[in-house]
């Protein structure tokens, strides 16, 4: 893989984990730090949703997360050939 080619996998990688973090933080700060006030008004399994959010949700979006990351650098990696030696 030539330095251009491998500059752009890098990039792409770096955006993709920025992305994936950004979207966690939302989840982990804004919904189970900030908002759950007004979130613990729906009740969501019997229990109220803010709660649920701060105890089982994020970590379920976590894992989430973990299996786009591996499909989408599994893409990444076909886009860039970076499974290949030059």
């Amino acid at each position: 893989m030539n330095e251009e080619k491998r500059q752009a996998y890098w990039r792409a990688n770096k955006a993709l984990i920025r992305n994936l973090l950004i979207v966690w933080a939302t989840v982990s700060i804004v919904m189970s730090i900030l908002l759950v006030q007004p979130l613990n008004n729906i009740q969501f399994f019997g229990v109220p949703f803010g709660f649920w959010m701060a105890q089982q949700g994020s970590i379920y979006v976590f894992v989430i997360l973990i299996f786009i990351y591996a499909i989408q650098m599994d893409k990444l990696d076909q886009k860039y050939n970076s499974d290949r030696r030059d």
